[in-house]
C-alpha cells in the first residue's frame, strides 16, 4: 500500500506543477511578446529488491515554447515588434543583460528609451537617448532616426541602432524578472539578420483554447491520483480489520 500512497502522491504534486504553470501561461495571454512556459517531466523506477515496483515522477528541465506570436499594428511610435526570430536588449538595474520580446517602450525624464516597466533598451553603444520634443523613427534593421515636431516634414537624423541578438533557443533560460538569459551568463553578441517592423506589437504566443482544454485535462488527472490514494487507504483500513481477526 506504501507504493501505490507514493507513486500517487509524486504524480498529483507534479500535476499540480502543471497545473500552475499552465495558469501562469493564461494570466499571460494578454502580454505583450510572452512565450509560454513548457513543464517536462518523466518516470523514474525506483531500484530495490528484486524487482523495480514502483516508478515516481519526477521534474526535469523546464523551457519555453518559442514560437513568434501575431504581429499587431498600433501605429504608437514607440513600439516594435521583432518579426520572426531573434530578442532585444535590456539593461538589468544589476548592469546585466536580459532578452525580450516586449517592444512596448517609453521615454524616461531624462530622455533614455526604456521597456514599460523601466529598463534601460541597449543600442549598439549602450542605453539609447532620446532628444526631446522628437519623433522617432525604426528602420527594419532597428537603426533609430529622429526628426523634430517642429520643423515637420523635415529631415532624419541617425541616432543609434537597437541591439538586437539571436542566440540559440537551447541557451535560453528565463529569469525570475521574466527575461530570458543566455545559460552560460554572457552578453549575447548582436545579429545583424533580426528584423524589426515598427509601429507594431508582438502578442503571446499562449493558446488560450488549448490552455483551458489542459486545465480540465489535469483536473481530471489530478482526481485520478486522489482516488488512489482513497483506494490505498481503504485497503489500509480493511487489512488492519484483517489482522486483528488474527
Amino acid at each position: 500500500m506504501d507504493r501505490m500512497i507514493y507513486t500517487a502522491m509524486t504524480g498529483a504534486q507534479h500535476i499540480l506543477d502543471q497545473q500552475a504553470t499552465n495558469s501562469h501561461n493564461l494570466a499571460n495571454a494578454t502580454s505583450t511578446g510572452f512565450k509560454a512556459q513548457i513543464d517536462s517531466f518523466r518516470a523514474v523506477p525506483v531500484v530495490g529488491g528484486d524487482l523495480d515496483t514502483r516508478t515516481f515522477a519526477v521534474s526535469t528541465t523546464s523551457g519555453a515554447d518559442f514560437t513568434p506570436g501575431a504581429i499587431q499594428q498600433t501605429g504608437r511610435s514607440l513600439d516594435v515588434a521583432v518579426e520572426g526570430k531573434g530578442w532585444f536588449c535590456v539593461q538589468r538595474a544589476n548592469g546585466t543583460e536580459g532578452y525580450t520580446r516586449n517592444g512596448s517602450f517609453k521615454v524616461n525624464a531624462n530622455g533614455v528609451l526604456q521597456t514599460a516597466t523601466g529598463l534601460s533598451v541597449l543600442g549598439d553603444g549602450g542605453p539609447i537617448s532620446i532628444p526631446p520634443n522628437a519623433l522617432i523613427t525604426v528602420a527594419g534593421d532597428g537603426s533609430i532616426s529622429s526628426v523634430n515636431d517642429g520643423v515637420l516634414p523635415g529631415p532624419s537624423t541617425p541616432m543609434d541602432r537597437l541591439k538586437l541578438v539571436n542566440p540559440n533557443e537551447k541557451n535560453l533560460v528565463r529569469g525570475d524578472d521574466g527575461l530570458f538569459n543566455v545559460r552560460s551568463g554572457g552578453p549575447a553578441q548582436a545579429d545583424a539578420t533580426v528584423k524589426v517592423v515598427h509601429g507594431a506589437l508582438e502578442s503571446s504566443n499562449v493558446n488560450v483554447v488549448q490552455g483551458m482544454v489542459n486545465m480540465i485535462s489535469l483536473a481530471r488527472q489530478f482526481d485520478i491520483q486522489m482516488k488512489l490514494l482513497q483506494n490505498a487507504e481503504n485497503n489500509d483500513s480493511k487489512a488492519a480489520q484483517f489482522y486483528s481477526l488474527a
